[in-house]
């Protein structure tokens, strides 16, 4: 037996409202306060918990978003009592501060989600107060795409480093350069050592000073370009995964780096991601002589290993590449790694594939992404694959002895 949380003058009304609760009951609407009352966060946490089928770093996400951007504002509200009115204050006061758009709806759909379990599982409240018309939308920032030209150059970019250091002066900073074996000392002051080194970088660039160059990177970029990989899928790939008399490379696992820096293995990112794709012949060379160069000579060895043999994370690869270097060199700040495969991906629907090829190549579940790169459909990986090759040494034979190439264009990203 348990008590009404209401008190009523007359017991006609009391009658009348057993009568509703008795109706609540036999629909399945109603909802027990008692179990009401427990805190958004303690809810939540649970939730993230126990939900089932979360990748590690999702789970990372959403932990960071509950305890960033929902507790301090709905963490002690009783779930029970969560109203509309309370999610769209909550939401306005997360732009307010100055979250972006594109955190705070992920912070709504993960709220959301939550609600909707308490809601149609728990029975803790008869309706989601999650109802915010385009709330949960987030509009994908344009990426770009690059040239054949600009990816080859990409390729021969990342791994240098200038010859040199940065010296503090009365009065700013001075640069040491190496030119032709020998260092140098630059006349000029610097005000700050950002300005010194974007200096030493551009005297590098220009040609005025040496250069380091460490290779490794140069077929992770052409293959993660053409061959449309992820950055999880290229750095667990092994020797054995790679047959380039056949110019394929099978992809069955890959590394997720988590926000504690553990490192896990595990399958794709769908099970669509398992897939075997076509590798141009124009990068194979590049790829034997990596091979040859930079994995050990054993079937289970890692294609592209850290520099002391172990998985390649991400935070390493940016720093040993100076990749924020590389790919403003190129012309393209802001570049992430992943718009390598977005790139591939756009190389790929203009070979006029299928929409079924398109998202067996790019290892994709859902045909929602594959719609954005699909051009017209003709041909399956293979024919994807030969037709990359045309459009890479078309491009390359066209451009003759202009280095530069095209500008890159904008398009949606997938």
């Amino acid at each position: 037996m348990r008590t009404g949380p209401e008190t009523y003058g007359r017991k006609s009304d009391a009658d009348r409202a057993l009568v509703m609760i008795e109706a609540q009951i036999r629909s399945g609407e109603w909802t027990d306060p008692e179990r009401g009352k427990v805190k958004l966060g303690d809810y939540g946490s649970a939730w993230i918990t126990e939900r089932p089928g979360l990748r590690p770093r999702t789970i990372d996400l959403y932990r960071w978003l509950l305890r960033k951007h929902v507790q301090p504002y709905l963490g002690g509200v009783p779930v029970g009592k969560l109203s509309n009115r309370q999610v769209r204050e909550w939401r306005a006061t997360l732009l307010a501060n100055g979250v972006s758009v594109s955190v705070t709806a992920k912070a709504y759909r993960l709220l959301r989600a939550i609600m909707t379990t308490a809601v149609e599982d728990d029975k803790l409240l008869p309706r989601n107060p999650c109802r915010i018309r385009g709330a949960g939308t987030e509009d994908a920032a344009e990426r770009p795409v690059l040239t054949v030209a600009q990816v080859f150059e990409l390729a021969g970019q990342v791994g240098r480093r200038p010859v040199g250091n940065i010296r503090k002066i009365p009065g700013g900073y001075r640069l040491r350069f190496g030119r032709h074996g020998e260092m140098r000392t630059s006349p000029e002051a610097h005000a700050s050592r950002a300005e010194a080194e974007r200096a030493l970088w551009k005297m590098a660039s220009d040609g005025r000073a040496d250069c380091h160059h460490d290779r490794r990177f140069y077929a992770l970029v052409l293959l993660a370009t053409f061959a449309s990989l992820r950055w999880g899928e290229a750095t667990a790939l092994r020797r054995c995964d790679l047959d380039l008399n056949a110019r394929t490379v099978r992809v069955r696992a890959a590394y997720i780096e988590r926000s504690t820096g553990e490192m896990l293995l595990g399958p794709p990112k769908s099970r669509a991601g398992r897939r075997i794709v076509g590798i141009p012949e124009v990068i194979v060379p590049a790829l034997r002589e990596h091979l040859a160069a930079f994995a050990e000579d054993d079937p289970g060895a890692l294609v592209f290993p850290g520099s002391k043999g172990g998985p390649l994370r991400r935070g390493n690869f940016n720093k040993m590449s100076a990749w924020p270097h590389a790919v403003e060199a190129i012309g393209m700040p802001g570049l992430h790694f992943h718009d390598l495969r977005h790139t591939g991906n756009q190389f790929a629907a203009h070979s006029g594939a299928r929409l079924r090829d398109l998202m067996a190549r790019m290892g994709h579940d859902s045909d929602r992404a594959a719609m954005i790169y699909q051009h017209q459909a003709r041909g399956a990986d293979q024919a994807i694959t030969n037709a990359i090759d045309t459009h890479v040494q078309a491009e390359q034979t066209g451009r003759g002895h202009d280095e530069d190439g095209p500008t890159g264009v904008l398009v949606p990203a997938g």
